[in-house]
């Protein structure tokens, strides 16, 4: 059984304890709905290896008191966010005060899933140098129904990727869910970690400096589920904000040059036509249907061939069943 920490400290006890393998970055605000669920996924795998960084910016006591339930099946350690609010920078400073070698990022309404902390180890011990383990990732509902199973366009052969085709597959499109990566805290840091001036692509470059900054790793088995809702801040965000395409964009340019050059012109066509694709989902979440004639145009003018690498590399099919699948059934 474990000890939670004082929710007053935001360090480590002072007796001696071992030093966790794993540090989960949990940034809450208003988790009320879902965080018990959270932590309950966490808390069965009961690994005391583990500590939890709780970063709470609610405006009262309802996180909290669902937190102090498991303070006696959890390893918490409680950092004050001082004024700071929003995931990403919350997340950020969870990073910067985690205790382990090893940190994994987890929102307060996605889930953990039975042997995740027995495959991380597995992961961990068998490349203890990567920046980062990328693994796939179910799609679950509201009511943690599995909608469909997101996968990454890489080949699980237990060695690194190699970082050329990482990079061309990875700048088409972000195939990445946070709940399910494991990242070297250090190469985080090193990597200036989440661009707060990205609210809604900022993981998506994190992933790609961390492909820069070191080896990464595929490993093709789920233990992570990420969670569908019509208030999740994926979807929120991309109703509200006016420069949602820029977002992207910015990503798109900052990082084009990490491609070989003769590749280039190739990857920035599937890019392209990948925002239109992405942008247009989007405004179609929001009820605005015109612009998806253009988004298929951009994507048939890429030819037999290129559709298929952006089809593949994309995992638009994977992304879009299983918010159709939910909306169908009432529960997105």
């Amino acid at each position: 059984m474990h000890t939670a920490l004082s929710l007053m400290q935001a360090s480590p006890a002072k007796h001696a304890v071992p030093r966790p393998w794993l540090s989960v970055i949990l940034p809450v605000y208003r988790g009320e709905e879902w965080l018990e669920r959270t932590l309950l996924s966490i808390a069965a795998d009961s690994d005391p290896g583990i500590e939890v960084v709780v970063i709470d910016s609610s405006p009262d006591g309802g996180s909290m008191t669902i937190i102090r339930r498991f303070a006696d099946r959890l390893n918490f350690r409680f950092v004050d966010p001082d004024g700071i609010d929003g995931c990403s920078p919350k997340t950020n400073l969870g990073v910067r005060h985690a205790s382990a070698r090893h940190v994994t990022w987890l929102c307060q309404d996605d889930l953990w899933l039975p042997g995740r902390a027995a495959a991380v180890r597995r992961w961990i011990t068998g490349r203890p140098d990567a920046a980062l383990h990328l693994a796939p990732t179910a799609i679950i509902d509201k009511d943690d129904k599995v909608r469909g199973i997101w996968r990454c366009p890489l080949a699980d052969g237990g060695a690194p990727v190699e970082r050329s085709a990482l990079l061309e597959k990875l700048l088409v499109q972000n195939f990445v869910a946070v709940v399910s990566p494991v990242i070297r805290r250090d190469a985080w840091l090193a990597c200036g970690g989440l661009d707060l001036d990205l609210w809604y692509t900022g993981d998506w470059d994190l992933w790609i400096k961390l492909a820069l900054h070191g080896e990464v790793l595929y490993h093709d088995t789920v233990t992570a589920a990420f969670r569908i809702h019509g208030s999740s801040a994926t979807t929120t965000g991309s109703r509200a904000a006016s420069n949602f395409k820029a977002q992207h964009r910015i990503v798109v340019d900052r990082h084009i040059a990490a491609v070989p050059q003769g590749r280039r012109a190739q990857v920035r066509r599937l890019a392209n036509a990948s925002i239109a694709v992405n942008s247009a989902l989007a405004d179609a979440a929001n009820g605005q249907l015109r612009a998806l004639g253009a988004a298929l145009l951009s994507v048939l003018r890429l030819g037999p061939v290129g559709a298929g690498r952006y089809i593949h590399r994309s995992r638009i099919i994977e992304r879009v069943l299983p918010r159709l699948r939910a909306k169908s059934a009432g529960v997105l």
